[in-house]
């Protein structure tokens, strides 16, 4: 027995002093940290992460293979206790979420009738599926069989609705679809995705310079929800309240229902939408993503400037602008009169601009003030040029250096400005773009009772936005058509007469429209004492000659040489938009223009190649989306836009064109068809 107890203890003692050896060969040591991370995770083990279950995701972080927010249920909070932990900073890390690009569903008609397996995977082997539209939606329902948190279902009409409240962007849904028609984006994917052949657009979305999501914004004003139409317009265009009174809306000119009836009022209801969140006392909150430690200087604080500084500074990039002018806001402050935007209401969206973090300085010049060479040593890592196209077109004709002449852009910016501008008492405006009508009818309001416009074609080639013609016509505005001026003609230096030739209109010029030619022998004189070129303008690139700019190409129209596409310069780190790339053109152009350079200069920031997508739209449409006739539509009358009496109105500067009240808006709403790529909504009547 004694024997037995002592052998058990000898025993005993051998195995744990061979234990003992072999933890210290086979030692296996597991941070603590992982336990306590593991903790702080959801427990729900769903695998969205990317990981086995939430133990393999804390060994993740601690071993620095996963952020502290790689817990997509967690969300915030799970991520700032990982943080903790971890000794991070859990940042403002954007959330992903998934995204419905289609629209379409059981509105598509179908190719052929399909009795197969019923998943999308195996329709989509079929020709690509039953559906007459190429991309959109099978309507199966793998997306929903995929989804673990219960946050995607198919609508009433046949295409996945995501429930961002339940989606944790862990991408199961993307994975399932074989029409790529759902997008797990975060917020920064969203502001950078450029229109693109193989998406699901409308014909409006496709013509829309800045490519807002039109369908959608409209559909949630029918809807009641303006704060969702203010947050869907404001992913592609901050200048909302501005485009919303100054856009001359080409998107209508693509509207699917004008082709059987009148366009819907796309403008109007932008702008009411805009005038709602103004109204309401309250600012809608704009994220920003994690900053990135990049620094942007913006040369110009135009619509296309401030565009670019705003998906900037949303992107996370630190950016500051520096403006010529007193006030931010470019030619939409200088050159548009107040009657059509009133400044308090352009001051109040440049600050909900400004209010994201920009920094700004005023009253400096590029080139005067300060050059490159400076911005270079401010440690900038990306310049983007919007310097606008501020030097008015001269005449060319004899006598136009008399007193009583101007240019268009100079007349506004200098009256803009608070100067005290002599009026004549005979003035003619000649040209027949919106400076021009801008200027005329600034000088009926400041008291001129003879106010010719003077354009060398005809009321149907003027370039101006037809509803500012008509008012203007409405104004008493006299209209002298296919006249072009010869020279001014003066006494003791001031100007007294412009004489002007009789054209005809010959064959069409490369603009399209018909080129006038003089009649000989046809010269005549029109009395004036104050005569305005407003013929056009172009940018000002003295800067030109500064330093560290001797390798940036400036093309024959003094534009900045530039890739449309991706708007960057002959200097790589140099980028460009607005008229400074384009020459004169419109606002909402500038401003698609000023998203589009933000992303190619994020691309540039981030270290990832400057190209635009293989498929980029750009100007161009899908020719399949293109109709020319559309089945069940009813006619019904297009919203009219309120405005002042022309009476009351030229007696001052209160803004004429008025916002639609909200049961007219909701009318207008309701007459979009909500189209898609060929999908659309047939009149209730006709159906």
């Amino acid at each position: 027995m004694t024997v037995a107890v002592f052998f058990m203890l000898g025993l005993g003692l051998l195995c744990g002093a061979i234990l003992s050896f072999a933890s210290k060969i086979f030692y296996v040591y597991e941070d603590p940290r992982i336990g306590e991370v593991e903790n702080c995770l959801s427990g729900a083990n769903c695998g969205g992460c990317g990981f086995t279950g939430c133990s393999a995701a804390a060994a993740a972080i601690v071993k620095g293979k996963a952020p502290a927010n790689v817990c997509l249920v967690g969300g915030a909070e799970c991520a700032a206790k990982v943080a903790e932990v971890m000794g991070l900073d859990a940042g403002t890390a954007e959330p992903k979420r998934s995204l419905n690009t289609c629209d379409g569903g059981e509105r598509a008609e179908d190719k052929f009738y399909y009795m197969g397996i019923t998943i999308c995977k195996a329709l989509a082997n079929f020709y690509g599926g039953k559906r007459v539209c190429t991309i959109g939606c099978l309507g199966m329902g793998d997306c929903v069989k995929s989804c673990a948190f219960d946050a995607i279902h198919l609508g009433p009409n046949g295409y996945p609705v995501v429930d961002e409240a339940k989606c944790v962007g862990c991408g199961a849904c993307e994975r399932a679809c074989p029409k790529s028609i759902l997008k797990v984006q975060t917020m920064s994917d969203k502001l950078l995705n450029l229109n693109q052949e193989d998406e699901a657009l409308a014909p409006c979305q496709q013509t829309c310079p800045a490519e807002i999501d039109i369908p959608t914004y409209i559909a949630q004003i029918r809807n009641g929800d303006y704060e969702g139409a203010v947050n869907t317009i404001r992913l592609r265009n901050p200048l909302l309240l501005s485009c919303g009174r100054v856009c001359p809306h080409p998107c209508e000119n693509y509207c699917r229902r004008g082709i059987e009836d009148e366009p819907v009022s796309i403008n109007q209801l932008k702008r009411f939408a805009a005038d709602f969140e103004m109204n309401s006392g309250k600012r809608l909150p704009i994220s920003v993503a994690p900053d990135t430690g990049k620094r942007v200087a913006v040369i110009g604080g135009g619509p296309a400037g401030l565009s670019c500084a705003y998906f900037l500074r949303r992107l996370g990039h630190e950016v500051t602008i520096y403006e010529g002018m007193p006030k931010l806001g470019g030619m939409i402050r200088y050159g548009i009169p107040e009657y059509r935007l009133p400044k308090k209401t352009l001051d109040w969206e440049i600050e909900g601009i400004t209010n994201l973090g920009i920094k700004v300085h005023t009253n400096v010049r590029f080139g005067v003030d300060f050059d490159m060479g400076d911005l270079s040593f401010a440690g900038y890592n990306a310049v983007f040029l919007g310097v606008g196209a501020w030097s008015d077109y001269a005449l060319g004709v004899p006598g136009e250096d008399m007193e009583g002449c101007f240019t268009g852009i100079n007349f506004l910016t200098r009256f803009a400005n608070g100067e005290n501008i002599q009026i004549g008492k005979k003035c003619v405006v000649v040209g027949g773009g919106n400076t021009a009508i801008d200027c005329v009818r600034t000088l009926v309001r400041l008291g001129c009772k003879n106010v010719t416009l003077l354009y060398r074609r005809t009321r149907a080639e003027m370039p101006a936005n037809m509803v500012e013609i008509e008012a203007a016509e409405h104004e008493g505005i006299n209209f002298k058509f296919l006249a072009a001026p010869t020279k001014v003609v003066g006494e003791n230096g001031k100007a007294t007469h412009l004489e002007y030739l009789t054209m005809e209109l010959g064959e069409p010029d490369a603009s399209g429209r018909r080129r006038p030619v003089p009649k000989e022998g046809s010269e005549t004189l029109l009395e004036a004492d104050m005569i305005i070129s407003a013929i056009g303008q172009r940018p000002d690139v003295k800067f030109k000659d500064g330093k560290k700019l001797e390798n940036l190409k400036i093309t024959r129209w003094s534009t900045i040489d530039n890739k449309p596409e991706i708007l960057q310069s002959s200097i790589p780190y140099i980028f460009t938009g607005g008229d400074a790339a384009t020459g004169a053109s419109l606002v909402v152009e500038a401003i698609g223009g000023g998203r589009r350079a933000a992303r190619a200069i994020h691309l540039y920031l981030t270290g990832q190649e400057v190209k635009a997508p293989e498929k980029i739209l750009l100007k161009k449409h899908i020719p399949e989306s293109i109709f020319k006739y559309v089945p069940g539509v009813v006619k019904s009358p297009r919203a009219i836009m309120p405005e002042l009496p022309a009476k009351e109105r030229i007696q001052s500067f209160i803004e004429t064109d008025l916002v639609l009240q909200e049961d007219e808006a909701l009318r207008e709403a309701g007459r979009c068809l909500s189209c898609c790529r060929v999908c659309y909504n047939k009149d209730v009547q006709a159906a």
